[in-house]
């Protein structure tokens, strides 16, 4: 058994639609991961509390109140902790992010993610993530050590100048050689998380594009550059292509989540492993010298290359 962690306090801040909502109704519709009866207790236990004072499920909420839930103790799931610093200098850390571990604090991680461990590093300054990768996808992470360099790579990569070259297997032969996706992405109702990211007409634009390295008897290698960020973005793509990612637990053909429990009688989740996804290349211009910057991770066993 691992050790707990130090528990958390997560803070909402209520905008207009959520007045009249009582508080029980509130966290029931905004968190569907918990039961009412389990939001019912930590409210009636003392955990949540409106603008810092404890209070009642039907207390009837306001616009601009700040709500905080504090939770306590948990132990998280078990993940790879280690990760290697590829690059460092004043400005930058660029790491090699394995399979398994998340980027960010969410899902049930809040000690066991690559943000806080960096945080034990780093404790005077913690480097800032410019992007994501899902928790399922090893390779390249950028971020920001200056002031500097956290503003100019953030708009680096909101105007898109920074290249993001992926590989991943994907399941099927019958690939094109070259193809580029651009089916839009959005948000889906998910009756767990309360909704996820995928293919959806009325989504917000995106861009891929794919290139065969190398086919084998049931999947193909591919290397995939994406020109846009969308959560889950080469996931999504390859499965409304007729491509799923081999073993992606959530994404099926026309990109489109699961609607239904797996074998164990769970929900599958974006944070669920199991895929095969590598951030190979990055490459944008130094924020310090203005020179143009590059990198490889060529570390990606579970790609088999």
């Amino acid at each position: 058994m691992g050790r707990l962690n130090l528990g958390w306090i997560y803070r909402d801040r209520l905008r207009p639609p959520a007045a009249g909502l009582t508080l029980l109704a509130y966290y029931t519709q905004t968190y569907p991961h918990s039961s009412e009866a389990e939001w019912r207790s930590r409210i009636e236990s003392g955990q949540i509390l409106i603008d810092g004072q404890v209070s009642v499920a039907d207390a009837r909420l306001q616009s601009g109140q700040t709500l905080t839930y504090h939770r306590p103790p948990w132990q998280e799931p078990e993940v790879p902790l280690s990760f290697e610093i590829l690059h460092e200098d004043a400005d930058l850390l660029i790491v090699h992010k394995p399979s398994g571990l998340p980027v960010m604090p969410g899902g049930g991680f809040l000690e066991n993610t690559l943000l806080w461990q960096l945080k034990r590093l780093y404790p005077q300054e913690t480097p800032v993530p410019i992007h994501r990768l899902g928790r399922g996808t090893s390779g390249l992470v950028l971020l920001g050590r200056s002031p500097l360099a956290k503003s100019e790579l953030t708009r680096q990569m909101r105007e898109r100048q920074i290249t993001k070259i992926y590989r991943a297997i994907a399941g099927g032969t019958d690939l094109p050689e070259q193809f580029e996706i651009k089916t839009p992405i959005g948000k889906l109702a998910h009756p767990i998380l309360g909704y996820v990211f995928a293919a959806s007409s009325s989504g917000k634009f995106a861009h891929s594009s794919v290139r065969v390295l190398r086919k084998d008897v049931d999947t193909t290698l591919v290397e995939v550059e994406i020109f846009t960020g969308r959560p889950h973005q080469i996931r999504i793509h390859l499965a409304a292509a007729g491509y799923p990612l081999w073993g992606d637990p959530l994404y099926l053909v026309g990109g489109l989540p699961r609607r239904s429990p797996d074998g164990t009688g769970r929900w599958p989740t974006p944070g669920d492993c199991g895929y095969f996804l590598h951030a190979f290349r990055l490459a944008f211009t130094h924020p310090r010298t203005a020179q143009p910057f590059s990198i490889e991770s060529e570390s990606a066993p579970n790609l088999r290359l």
